[in-house]
């Protein structure tokens, strides 16, 4: 009876712990989880809400995102209020073990005590917990030592609160916190070293992640988005399409629907002023991306031939087309008057050969207050409408860039075959294993050398 008795003013006093935050905290904390886009990375497709088991797909293989929710068995229900800050801000689990900069802390280690506090108190106290594990990410070895994580974030993990600004105003400093920390735009839009750090002096200019380029989106004219006005970037942000411009898919079209288009619109209008006062920085693309191609229509050459004949022929490209895209893009390449099937000239996504062939393969959806926007994938998905072959898509991304984009073919069925494997993969693994032999046969040679000069001695 006594130890039922203990047991029992334990649970309460637990439970007065847990409930200690205020309602204005937590929504707070809610609000800033929503800005930092937990939801997209930490919830599988179809699964529980912050249940983890989503595989992140990585230059260096793939990373399985874990349950963040407040169970104490699978989740952080028993993480203290420092060990879910040492998690966010630097990379540290509760048992001591580094996480993989796929979770994006090099970025939230600028945010506020407050806000992190705040944070902590949502997932206790308003994150249902579920009760369900999710598999180990398991990187092939040498990556697997995430004790090498340590050597890493010495390098490159900057613990340093943001630099003041006075002369800045509030506008202006808050889209800079955001932008920089909570909405880390910079862990996909700015181009990776080496070591997989990112390039400071390259910031926003660009980058790979996965399948998907991250474009430019300093002020650039020509490369970056020097051409859109605040309006047109908040509008982007809100709803993840600007006609004649951009439409959002991949992971950004994830970011677009479980965080930016949630935020308010003076946080979205912060982000604005602050990302459209960044310094224009050039990158690789000679021209716009988004003013470039024209409607077109080549399928009159496919009349009074069959598929198999077009399939067989230079034709392939237009063949595939109107099998697959014209009924909702139109033959012309048009799209529809609501605009909600885009055109595919003035159109980013075909000035780029990743974000095309990633388009095709993995189709787009994403969610806003404005509605459900979804186009089916054409690769090796279940739900796929058609599984199209690396020959097909090739010849088809050719005939968009020809039809309505740059104008000039360059895509082979070697590059459909990167972006359905993930995208490009990084050599810091071949690097690392060959960093490792060399070790080895230095520390070899030394041990040879140090035993002859033992021998030596001990002939004399």
């Amino acid at each position: 009876m006594m130890r039922q008795l203990l047991m029992l003013l334990a649970a309460l006093t637990l439970h007065a712990e847990a409930a200690t935050f205020d309602t204005a905290t937590v929504e707070r904390g809610r609000y800033l989880a929503t800005a930092s886009d937990c939801m997209a990375c930490h919830t599988a497709r179809h699964g529980k809400a912050m249940a983890g088991g989503l595989v992140l797909a990585s230059p260096v293989g793939d990373i399985v995102s874990t349950n963040i929710t407040p169970s104490k068995q699978y989740g952080i229900g028993n993480y203290s209020e420092q060990q879910f800050s040492d998690a966010v801000r630097k990379g540290v689990r509760a048992d001591g073990q580094n996480l993989y900069p796929a979770m994006p802390y090099t970025a939230y280690a600028v945010m506020t005590d407050d806000d992190i506090r705040a944070m902590y108190a949502y997932f206790m106290q308003e994150v249902k917990p579920v009760e369900q594990g999710s598999k180990p990410t398991d990187l092939p070895f040498p990556m697997s030592v995430r004790a090498s994580m340590k050597v890493w974030n010495a390098m490159f993990l900057d613990h340093k609160p943001l630099t003041p600004a006075p002369q800045r105003p509030a506008q202006w400093l808050r889209g800079r916190y955001l932008a920089d920390g909570a909405a880390h735009c910079s862990t996909c839009h700015t181009p990776r070293g080496l070591l997989m750090q990112e390039k400071k002096e390259l910031y926003l200019t660009g980058s790979q992640v996965g399948p998907w380029y991250a474009p430019n989106i300093t002020s650039h004219p020509t490369s970056g988005i020097g051409s859109w006005s605040e309006a047109e970037l908040v509008q982007y942000l809100r709803t993840g399409r600007v006609e004649g411009k951009a439409q959002a898919a991949g992971s950004m079209a994830e970011a677009i629907s479980y965080s930016f288009s949630r935020l308010s619109d003076e946080d979205l209008k912060a982000i604005a002023v602050y990302i459209k006062d960044l310094p224009p920085m050039a990158g690789d693309e000679p021209v716009s991306r988004f003013n470039q191609g024209q409607a077109g229509n080549a399928l009159p050459s496919l009349r009074g031939k069959s598929y198999q004949e077009n399939a067989k022929g230079p034709h392939l490209g237009a063949q595939v087309f109107s099998a697959n895209c014209a009924s909702c893009h139109g033959f012309n390449g048009q799209g529809t008057a609501d605009g909600y099937y885009p055109s595919l000239f003035h159109n980013s996504a075909t000035m780029n050969n990743s974000n095309l062939l990633a388009t095709i393969l993995y189709g787009v959806e994403r969610e806003t207050r404005h509605g459900h926007v979804f186009m089916p994938p054409f690769g090796d998905q279940v739900n796929a409408v058609n599984h199209l072959s690396n020959d097909e898509i090739a010849a088809l991304a050719n005939y968009i860039q020809v039809s309505y984009g740059s104008g000039a073919p360059g895509v082979k069925a070697e590059d459909v075959a990167v972006i359905r494997q993930g995208g490009p993969q990084s050599h810091l693994l071949l690097l690392a294993r060959l960093g490792m032999v060399a070790g080895l046969l230095v520390l070899s040679a030394l041990i040879i050398v140090v035993l002859r000069r033992r021998a030596k001695q001990q002939g004399k």
